[in-house]
């Protein structure tokens, strides 16, 4: 467990981590000056009543993943789950781009995108439009000095709880064993959720269908155990 307060005020956006990596080939800038646009979120114009009708489709679901590296979980979903709605957020324009040409070579019309702080993101969206929010091996901040720049703390964790409707689920990986305690800590401390275990399995096993992810893979090489959490937005009132 922290000793870092869980009633800190609600930061404002505030990206930390890289925003570019290796120089973009011909062909990936080429697909982010004309394939983003007409998937990107307007967070300049307010977010529509109903969210479903960012897609072509209505989708029964609709779900938010912050940070999604290089898409590849995304991708795996949409494709799984056609009928539903998916919301990225990746402000890596890497990591952007490799998830616009998987996209692409699978003609998903499910998927909208957002290059921004997905703090931005989470406070444009209306109330209880979601009905899943996952965050899967986001960036630990090893160090203890860097423990407030993680994006689970209280005032994100009631951004999930007012962007969730009821009964949504929030997802949580990670293979860092502070991380883990940091955020069992911090959304068990808000009364707008509930975890949902209630045995080992229920953190050691990953959710259905579960595709794995590249960061995971890398923490299996090195030795490290992943844990998984959900956690159910209580109804309101």
């Amino acid at each position: 467990m922290t000793d870092e307060p869980t009633d800190s005020p609600m930061r404002a956006a505030a990206f930390y981590g890289r925003r570019k990596g290796k120089a973009l080939r011909k062909g990936q800038a080429e697909r982010l000056e004309t394939a983003l646009p007409s998937l990107s979120l307007d967070l300049s114009a307010p977010a529509p009543a109903d969210i479903a009708t960012l897609f072509p489709h209505t989708p029964g679901e609709i779900r938010l993943e912050i940070g999604f590296g290089g898409g590849e979980h995304m991708i795996f979903r949409a494709s799984e789950t056609p009928e539903a709605g998916f919301i990225g957020v990746e402000p890596f324009i890497n990591g952007m781009t490799k998830a616009l040409g998987a996209i692409a070579r699978g003609g998903l019309t499910n998927i909208r995108l957002s290059g921004e702080d997905a703090v931005k993101v989470l406070d444009w969206l209306p109330d209880a439009c979601l009905d899943r929010v996952a965050l899967l091996y986001p960036d630990p901040w090893p160090k203890k000095r860097h423990w407030k720049r993680r994006f689970v703390g209280a005032d994100n964790v009631s951004r999930f709880a007012r962007v969730l409707k009821d009964g949504g689920a929030f997802h949580f990986a990670s293979d860092i064993d502070t991380y883990v305690d940091w955020t069992l800590e911090h959304v068990r401390a808000n009364p707008d959720f509930t975890w949902t275990a209630t045995g080992p399995d229920d953190w050691r096993l990953p959710w259905a269908n579960w595709p794995g992810t590249r960061y995971e893979a890398k923490a299996r090489r090195e030795g490290r155990v992943s844990a998984y959490l959900t956690f159910v937005r209580r109804p309101r009132g």
